[in-house]
C-alpha cells in the first residue's frame, strides 16, 4: 500500500500537501526529518539560490541544497514532520514544480522535457526558415521601390506565422515566467518572455499601422537561438550526472526472491528485510544481505577498488552493486535499496555536490542580483535613447530589448556546477568518494602532505620474513592460531602445516599468549613478556617465542610498503608540497619506512596529541596541510587538516572525519585527487573570468545599441556553452 501511495504521488501533478508526503519524511539518528523532492523548472543558479534562500529563511531548517545535474533538493530540518507541506508549498509559490524523487519519475520528467524542447525547437526553426525567406525582399529593396501595400502584405504574412510561433515555442520561457510571476517572484524567464513579447507586440503594432518597424523575423530568430542554448545545456546536464547516480540506477530492475519452494520477480525498489533472493552467476546483488546458502566469488571492484575477486561463504556479508562471479547462492536481504552502501555512496557524493563551497556561494549572490539590474537597465536603456538620444521609441525599444537578452547569469551559474560535478565523476570512476563539497577547492591549495605510516604508506599487513627453525615456527604459529592480534595473525598465515595441541592458554593484552605443551610452559608476544630486555631495538617488527629452560627465539615481521608509494611521493614533492611521515611506531621504523618511500622528514613516537599539535604547528606558520591516514589515533589529525584523505580500509571513525575516501590497496589516489582538484580549480577560475568578461563586453555593447537582438541571443547562448565547454575539459584529461 505504501508502495501504491508514493507511485500515485509522484505520478501525480497534485500539490504536495495534498499527497500527505509527511508521512514519507525520513527521521535520522540525530532525530532530524529528511526528504529528497524532484524540482521542475531550474535553469540557472538564480532559481537555485531563490529555492534555497526561501528555504533557509525558516529557522528549523538545517539544511537546503538542490543539486545542479539531478534537480534533487535535500531538506533537512527539525520539528515537526508536517512541516514539509509548507516547504512544498513556499517551492511551488516561487513558479517551481515538486514531487517525490524517485528514479524513474526523475528519467520520466527528462525524456519529457527533453521532447517539450525539441518539438519547440522545431516549431521556431519551421518558423525562422520561412519568415527568412520572406524577409530577403524588405532586406534587398526600400520601401519606394517595394511599395507600400506590398511591404504591408510581407507583414501580414510574416505574422501570421510569426505569432503562433511564438506563442507555441515560447511556451519553455513564457510557463516558468507565468509562474514566477504569479506568485510575486521573477526569474531568468521573466526578461527573455518579456523580451519576445515587446518585439512581437510592437512588431504587430507596426504592421496594423502600416509602419516599417517590425521585426518579426529578429524575434522568432531570437526565440530559436534561445531555445538551442536551452537544449544544449539541458543535454550538459544530463551528461554531467552524477556517477554515482547513473551507478545506483544500474541497479534498476528486478530481483528473484525466494518464497518457500516457490520464486517470483518483484523490482528491486520493493525488496525488504529478511527476504530471501537468489542471485545467479554474473548477476549484481541489488540489496546488502548475508549468503544464506551457497559459497561463491565476488567481484568487489565497485565497492573496495579491489580487482581480485573475494571468496564468499555462508554467514559472509555481499553488498549492493557487486558481481556473483561462482554458482548461485540464496542471500537474506539485510535493508531495502535505498539503505544499501551504494545508496549511501549516492547520498554521499550527492552532499558533496551540494555542499557550499566558496566560488558556489559566490556565483549565488551574483544571481540574486540579476533580475534587479537587468530590468533596470533596460529601463534605462530605454528612456535614455528615446528621450536623450533622440531615436524612435521603436529604435530605443529594440535597444532595451537586447540588454533584456544579452545580460544572462546562466553563464556565471554553470560556471562553478558544472565543473564540481564533472570532477567528482572522475574521482568517483577512479574509485576516490568526494564527500565535501569544497574539498577540491581546499585541495588545490595544499602545499604540505602529511602521512600516517601503518595502513596508509605500508599495507597495514606483517609479512614474516626470512628462514626459522621449523619446529620453532611450528609451536610459535600453534600458539599465534589461537589469538586475534594482527602480529600472530601474519605468523599463524605463515605457516600452513599441521599444529601443536596445546593446553591452558591464555592472552594478556598487550603483552602476548601463554600455554603449556608437553608439560612446559611457552609464551608468544613481545621482548618483555618472553624475558628478553637486552639489545637494541631491531628496525623490523618482532615477535618472541619463549620456551621454558631454552633462550628467547625471535620471528621477524616487515610491514609491505604499497608498492606505489614511492612514486606517490615522488609525484606529490615534484608538484612542490613539503611531504612528512608521522607515526606512533618506533623512531627507528619510521625513519626507515621515510627512507624507502622518498620521506625526508619522518617522526616516530608521537601520541595522537603531538600529532595534532604537529598538524597546528604546519598551520600556524601558513602553510595549508593534507592529512592522510587511517586509524584511530588519526582520526582528530584528519579532522584538524585543511583537507583529508582515508583509504576505504580506514575504521569507520577515520573514515567520518576523512573529506574524501579512496578505495584499493594503493597511494596514487593521492596524487590523483590532487592532480584533478587542481585542473578543477584553474576551470572554476577560468570559467569564472569568461563569464564575467562577456558580460563586461556584451552589456556595454547592447547599452549603446551596437548590438541586435539577434546577436544577443547568439551571445547569451554562446557563453553558457563556453563555460560548458571549458568544464569538460576534465574529462579530456588523462
Amino acid at each position: 500500500m505504501e508502495k501504491q501511495h508514493i507511485q500515485n504521488i509522484v505520478q501525480s501533478d497534485k500539490p504536495l500537501e495534498e499527497g500527505g508526503f509527511d508521512s514519507l519524511v525520513v527521521q535520522d539518528s540525530d532525530g532530524q526529518n529528511n526528504i529528497s523532492l524532484l524540482i521542475s523548472g531550474v535553469h540557472c543558479a538564480g532559481c537555485i539560490q531563490k529555492i534555497e534562500s526561501r528555504l533557509i529563511a525558516n529557522e528549523n531548517v538545517k539544511q537546503a541544497r538542490l543539486n545542479f545535474s539531478t534537480r534533487r533538493l535535500t531538506i533537512v530540518w527539525d520539528g515537526k514532520t508536517q512541516s514539509v507541506n509548507k516547504f512544498v508549498a513556499d517551492i511551488e509559490n516561487l513558479g517551481y514544480g515538486v514531487r517525490l524523487y524517485d528514479s524513474d519519475a526523475e528519467e520520466s520528467e527528462n525524456k519529457a522535457e527533453e521532447k517539450f524542447l525539441l518539438m519547440s525547437l522545431g516549431v521556431a526553426g519551421f518558423a525562422m526558415g520561412n519568415i527568412m525567406l520572406l524577409s530577403v525582399a524588405l532586406w534587398i529593396t526600400d520601401a519606394q521601390a517595394m511599395g507600400l501595400a506590398t511591404r504591408v502584405l510581407i507583414h501580414w504574412i510574416e505574422a501570421l506565422i510569426a505569432i503562433p510561433a511564438v506563442m507555441v515555442a515560447g511556451r519553455p520561457f513564457f510557463k516558468s515566467a507565468l509562474k514566477a510571476l504569479k506568485n510575486g517572484h521573477t526569474n531568468m524567464d521573466v526578461p527573455i518572455s518579456l523580451a519576445l513579447t515587446l518585439a512581437t507586440g510592437m512588431s504587430l503594432f507596426e504592421t496594423i499601422n502600416k509602419g516599417e518597424h517590425a521585426y518579426f523575423d529578429s524575434a522568432v530568430m531570437l526565440m530559436f537561438f534561445l531555445l538551442i542554448g536551452r537544449y544544449l545545456d539541458f543535454k550538459a546536464r544530463l551528461q554531467a550526472r552524477s556517477t554515482a547516480t547513473d551507478l545506483l540506477s544500474t541497479l534498476s530492475g528486478f530481483a528473484v526472491i525466494v518464497e518457500g519452494e516457490h520464486t517470483k520477480r518483484v523490482p528491486i525498489r520493493d525488496l525488504r528485510e529478511n527476504m530471501v533472493v537468489r542471485i545467479a552467476s554474473g548477476e549484481k546483488f541489488p540489496v546488502d544481505g548475508i549468503i544464506i546458502n551457497g559459497k561463491t566469488s565476488v567481484d568487489t571492484s565497485l565497492v573496495t577498488g579491489e580487482a581480485v575477486p573475494k571468496d564468499v561463504k555462508e554467514g559472509d556479508e555481499v553488498f549492493a552493486g557487486t558481481i556473483n562471479l561462482g554458482e548461485m547462492v540464496l542471500v537474506s536481504v539485510s535493508g531495502a535499496a535505498d539503505t544499501s552502501l551504494l545508496a549511501d555512496i549516492v547520498r554521499l557524493m550527492e552532499k558533496a555536490a551540494q555542499s557550499q563551497a566558496l566560488y558556489v556561494r559566490l556565483a549565488d549572490k551574483a544571481a540574486r542580483f540579476y533580475t534587479p539590474v537587468v530590468h533596470t537597465l533596460a529601463a534605462m536603456a530605454f528612456l535614455g535613447w528615446c528621450f536623450i538620444g533622440g531615436i524612435g521609441w521603436q529604435e530605443s525599444l529594440m535597444i532595451a530589448v537586447t540588454v533584456l537578452i544579452i545580460t544572462c547569469p546562466c553563464a556565471l551559474g554553470l560556471a562553478v556546477p558544472v565543473v564540481q560535478v564533472l570532477a567528482t565523476n572522475r574521482l568517483m570512476k577512479n574509485k576516490i568518494l568526494v564527500k565535501a563539497g569544497d574539498a577540491l577547492e581546499r585541495f588545490a591549495i595544499i602545499d604540505s602532505a602529511v602521512f600516517d605510516k601503518t595502513g596508509t604508506l605500508t599495507q597495514g599487513r606483517p609479512v614474516l620474513e626470512g628462514e626459522y627453525d621449523s619446529q620453532k615456527l611450528k609451536l610459535a604459529a600453534s600458539l599465534a592460531s589461537n589469538s586475534n592480534h594482527p602480529i600472530s595473525k601474519a605468523l599463524s598465515n605463515a605457516y600452513q602445516g599441521e599444529r601443536y595441541a596445546l593446553e591452558d592458554f591464555k592472552e594478556k593484552s598487550g603483552q602476548g599468549v601463554s600455554a603449556t605443551y608437553q608439560g612446559r610452559l611457552v609464551l608468544l608476544g613481545s621482548r618483555s613478556w618472553c624475558g628478553n630486555n637486552a639489545g637494541a631495538p631491531s628496525e623490523k617488527i618482532e615477535l618472541w617465542l619463549a620456551i621454558a629452560d631454552e633462550d628467547p627465539y625471535v620471528f621477524y615481521f616487515t610491514d609491505v610498503i604499497k608498492e606505489d608509494a614511492k612514486e606517490t611521493i615522488r609525484n606529490l614533492k615534484e608538484k612542490g608540497l613539503s611531504v612528512y611521515l608521522l607515526s606512533g611506531d618506533r623512531q627507528v621504523i619510521a625513519d626507515q619506512v621515510a627512507k624507502d618511500c622518498g620521506i625526508e622528514n619522518s617522526f616516530g613516537d608521537m601520541t595522537p596529541v603531538q600529532k595534532f599539535d604537529f598538524i597546528e604547528k604546519l598551520k600556524q606558520e601558513g602553510k595549508k596541510v593534507l592529512m592522510v591516514g587511517d586509524g584511530l589515533n588519526d582520526a582528530p589529525v584528519l579532522a584538524g587538516a585543511d583537507i583529508s584523505m582515508a583509504p576505504g580500509t580506514a575504521i569507520d571513525m577515520a573514515q567520518n572525519a576523512a573529506d574524501i575516501i579512496f578505495m584499493g590497496d594503493h597511494l596514487n589516489p593521492v596524487a590523483r585527487a590532487y592532480d584533478t582538484s587542481s585542473l578543477s580549480y584553474r576551470l572554476v577560475k577560468q570559467n569564472f573570468a569568461l563569464a564575467v568578461f562577456y558580460n563586461l563586453v556584451a552589456i556595454p555593447l547592447a547599452l549603446a545599441g551596437m548590438v541586435t537582438p539577434l546577436i544577443a541571443a547568439a551571445a547569451m547562448s554562446g557563453s553558457s556553452l563556453l563555460v560548458i565547454a571549458n568544464s569538460f575539459r576534465l574529462r579530456l584529461k588523462k
